[in-house]
């Protein structure tokens, strides 16, 4: 049964509900497996990944912290387990983010708290239908029907009925090609800057932690450290400055993060918003500074402001008191150690928050500030690619979601697009 599309197309594509069209291709659509199935008690530490609303980013699925269960769980769920070309969606909260399963998720877990799409063969392009259901207008259809107004939910009712357009396979398959072009070089960008952020580490690791290249030490309270260092925390060398503004004094444009932008253990921030997104009240940072997520602060969010803007108040602005320490403050505060410290001294049972006042009182072996500018300057040259990069990523993402909608609209051909994407790239 045809049904009205959410938007101005050409007359030629049909329109039909995604639940039909799903099983035009013998596929359907499935919530993952509910509470009473998979206990916390089930998790292991290595075992087959279970993807959970917190894993589902922007059409990819962010692994980092994933989840796991035993293959015995895994067959036991077997009709849970999601294939490559599959799509998953989160039941309640973020309901409008998606992500397309790639062959190397192939096998995982629908975990509990998410939707699986399964087009089935022949009659969707699974990269084409990633893209769709990214579209603005079906973004807010979602939006519109999810249940109830403080924390959306979703289920297989409601995506059933979702109105799907369906070009010819063809058609599909170009447009897929053009936007996967432009999420390709994304991709790319990401992993170089996964590189270098790995480099500061190990330079980090090597100068800062393992104390490699001194031969004299004294001790400490913390044990022995390089002769010259002092004992201190991190407030001697980084601050926490309070700028809070209200949503009245902020103009509209005004870039916006919010937890929901920040990668997990990712430095590179590609992503942000609009202020006027967000009615509550928020932290206003400059280009450069750090931004530590103080909630449920073991999702290791921290990451380097692209772009001067605003923030969620639950997120904490961090600036080194000098130049001379941003490289040594940011590897610091993004590291594993720093962050595990972070979430043991936090409060709260079911959000627990770390402050700045605990994160302050990090003790740690200060060197001369002579190493830290040595540190800074071999670093600086990394941050400031990823700092490129980042830029070209968002630049990048925001041509593919401007086309996205004009493509399937057929209001612009795949000739005039594909010369866009390649002077883009």
């Amino acid at each position: 049964m045809e049904v009205n599309p959410p938007f101005f197309l050409p007359a030629s594509w049909p329109t039909y509900p995604m639940g039909e069209v799903c099983r035009k291709g013998g596929g359907d659509i499935q919530t993952g497996p509910f509470g009473n199935q998979l206990h916390k008690s089930d998790y292991v530490a290595v075992g087959i990944p279970s993807i959970m609303p917190v894993n589902i980013g922007d059409n990819q699925i962010n692994d980092v912290g994933i989840a796991r269960i035993t293959a015995t769980d895994a067959q036991r769920l077997g009709k849970y387990l999601v294939r490559a070309g599959d799509i998953v969606y989160s039941r309640r909260g973020d309901v409008e983010r998606r992500a397309l399963v790639r062959e190397k998720e192939d096998g995982w877990l629908c975990g509990t708290g998410c939707l699986r799409v399964r087009f089935g063969e022949g009659v969707v392009i699974p990269e084409f239908g990633a893209y769709y259901l990214g579209h603005p207008a079906v973004r807010e259809w979602i939006v519109r029907h999810a249940i109830g107004a403080t924390m959306p939910n979703l289920n297989t009712k409601i995506l059933s009925a979702l109105p799907f357009v369906l070009p010819p396979l063809p058609e599909q398959q170009a447009i897929a090609n053009i936007l996967g072009t432009l999420d390709d070089k994304i991709d790319l960008n990401r992993r170089m800057n996964e590189t270098l952020e790995a480099m500061a580490r190990a330079i980090f690791k090597s100068w800062f932690i393992d104390f490699d290249g001194h031969t004299e030490f004294e001790d400490s309270e913390l044990g022995p450290i390089p002769k010259g260092w002092r004992v201190g925390k991190l407030a001697d060398v980084a601050d926490n400055p309070r700028r809070t503004i209200q949503p009245s004094d902020v103009p509209s444009t005004t870039p916006y993060i919010g937890l929901h932008h920040m990668p997990r253990r990712c430095i590179a921030l590609d992503a942000w918003g609009r202020a006027d997104e967000v009615g509550s009240g928020k932290s206003w940072f400059k280009k450069g500074e750090i931004l530590f997520g103080k909630l449920r602060p073991y999702f290791h969010k921290v990451g380097i402001a692209p772009v001067d803007g605003v923030c969620s108040t639950d997120i904490l602005v961090v600036v080194p008191k000098s130049a001379e320490w941003h490289s040594y403050v940011m590897s610091l505060v993004s590291s594993k150690d720093f962050v595990d410290y972070t979430d043991t001294y936090s409060t709260g049972t079911k959000m627990p928050r770390t402050n700045w006042k605990d994160m302050g009182n990090y003790p740690l072996a200060i060197p001369p500030k002579s190493l830290a500018k040595a540190f800074q300057d071999i670093t600086e040259v990394f941050y400031h690619r990823i700092g490129q990069d980042v830029h070209q990523n968002y630049s990048l993402a925001s041509l593919r979601d401007a086309l996205l909608p004009k493509l399937i609209s057929g209001e612009l051909s795949l000739t005039e697009t594909e010369k866009m994407v390649a002077e883009a790239i």
